[in-house]
């Protein structure tokens, strides 16, 4: 899929400085949100109401269809559609999350990526990395208040490779089983099939023998060549990001999908992103859930070639559309450490099903100076009061809530049982949505407590660490 497919655009906000590193960008102008009047009687109206139409009964729409709604759709005909698509992917009153904590073992890397602040270069005297027992003192802090989950990631180190996680993922597993090692990333495991001169597929499969349950989505950043050559011109190539979430689902496992928007790209190459994963989540099934946020520029090694921080409305436009044409994804993560409880609240109708991690700690977008974490009881409170149920989930998204009554949306309650996929071949359904309004192809929950069940309140061992890193107000 190449954006040149696309109708000719101009960016939505502002390119880099240095022109000379995207000579083939189009030129800066001023390109403004689809307006309600508009949307109802200007000239793209009839079309507008032809997509909305379509969406309405269910029926898959085009990246021609969805570029047409990121760029003239507005603000609340996005939302009202994006809702509707999360229910019928997830009929329930329900917005999940999952109890866990992100671990960054090391902060070395050697791919240089300019909108990073948390890596340093492998000589550099800024480079650190946490001894095993530092990690497991982390791990069983976040077992100690019934996490599910740690997420981890480090970067391209030159000398710490499989190996070594297939140790750090044996000792997690067999000490803590009830916590996922949800761990590494598509250019990490790129990075490793580089250095150790071995096939993927004898990675993959010594890391699953380890123990490992999920792949992280990170590392995507924008799926368009034109992009990565800007921002991160020495990670994985799109293609590769993809072959190796392919061969993970082959394997078995499950994974997530991500997108950080919001620097060189246009709106046409958001949609493309949309479009590669739409077409490995169709022959696949393996993604679990998708979550997006914009760039966080300040601190950033390039902050003075990248444009300033996007608007909370661009978010919303973003992750309904995405929601809208991501019809065989079943879930959608907010960002609330990079948006904000507020503007992750408002995501909840804007196609949002999903509150991601509680993250008691977090280290790398706090880097850019984004500080949003929050408390177990900040985030209930904030599903509640937008209309839902909170609920504890596992990395699978099965339920793990003791305020559940029933078993239908406990499954999946480990990796063997959510690879029942289309990779696999042993799906006892498809994953893939089937076209009309009453099909969505998904298990829906049953049985759910009633709503007004009290509430779990978790407390962290150490809730002065947490507040040294959550130290600004939800914006």
């Amino acid at each position: 899929m190449n954006s040149r497919a696309f109708p000719a655009l101009v960016p939505d906000r502002p390119l880099p400085a240095d022109p000379a590193l995207h000579p083939t960008a189009p030129t800066p102008d001023t390109w403004r949100p689809g307006a309600a009047t508009a949307a109802r009687s200007g000239a793209h109206a009839t079309e507008l109401a032809r997509v909305a139409d379509r969406v309405r009964a269910g029926e898959r729409i085009d990246a021609e269809e969805a570029l047409l709604l990121h760029e003239h759709g507005d603000l609340l005909l996005i939302g009202e559609l994006a809702d509707l698509c999360r229910r019928r992917h997830n009929p329930a009153d329900v917005v999940t999350y999952i109890v866990d904590r992100n671990i960054n073992p090391y902060n070395a890397c050697v791919t240089d990526c300019g909108f990073c602040a948390f890596y340093a270069k492998p000589k550099s005297d800024k480079t650190w990395a946490l001894s095993r027992e530092e990690i497991l003192d982390k791990v069983a802090e976040t077992a100690s208040i019934g996490g599910r989950q740690v997420l981890m990631q480090g970067g391209h180190h030159p000398t710490i490779l499989s190996d070594w996680w297939c140790e750090l993922i044996a000792e997690i597993s067999s000490t803590y089983p009830d916590i996922n090692c949800h761990v590494l990333s598509a250019p990490e495991l790129d990075h490793f099939e580089t250095v150790e001169r071995r096939p993927l597929a004898e990675i993959i499969r010594d890391l699953i023998a380890a123990g490992w349950g999920s792949l992280p989505g990170g590392g995507a950043e924008m799926l368009v060549e034109r992009v990565r050559k800007i921002i991160a011109p020495r990670k994985t190539t799109t293609d590769k990001w993809l072959d190796v979430h392919r061969e993970v689902h082959e394997a078995g496992l499950r994974s997530s999908a991500t997108m950080m928007f919001g620097n060189v790209e246009t709106a046409a190459e958001r949609i493309e992103h949309f479009v590669r994963l739409r077409e490995l989540q169709d022959q696949t099934g393996g993604f679990t859930a998708f979550a997006c946020w914009n760039t966080q520029p300040e601190g950033t090694p390039e902050e003075h070639l990248f444009p300033t921080r996007t608007s909370p409305s661009l978010y919303l436009r973003t992750q309904g559309v995405a929601r809208i044409y991501l019809d065989n994804i079943q879930h959608m993560q907010t960002s609330y450490v990079t948006q904000g409880l507020k503007m992750s609240q408002i995501s909840l109708r804007f196609g949002c099903d999903d509150f991601g991690g509680t993250m008691l700690e977090e280290n790398v977008v706090s880097a850019a100076g984004c500080f949003n974490l929050e408390t177990v009881s900040d985030i209930e409170r904030v599903i509640r009061r937008g209309g839902y149920k909170p609920l504890q989930r596992n990395s699978w998204y099965g339920i793990a809530d003791e305020r559940y009554s029933g078993e239908a949306a406990r499954f999946p309650g480990s990796r063997e049982e959510a690879a029942f996929h289309v990779a696999t071949g042993k799906a006892p359904y498809p994953l893939v949505a089937a076209p009309g309004p009453d099909r969505t192809g998904f298990a829906e929950p049953q049985c759910i407590a009633d709503r007004d069940a009290p509430s779990i309140e978790v407390q962290t061992p150490d809730q002065n660490k947490v507040n040294q890193v959550a130290t600004k107000e939800p914006s």
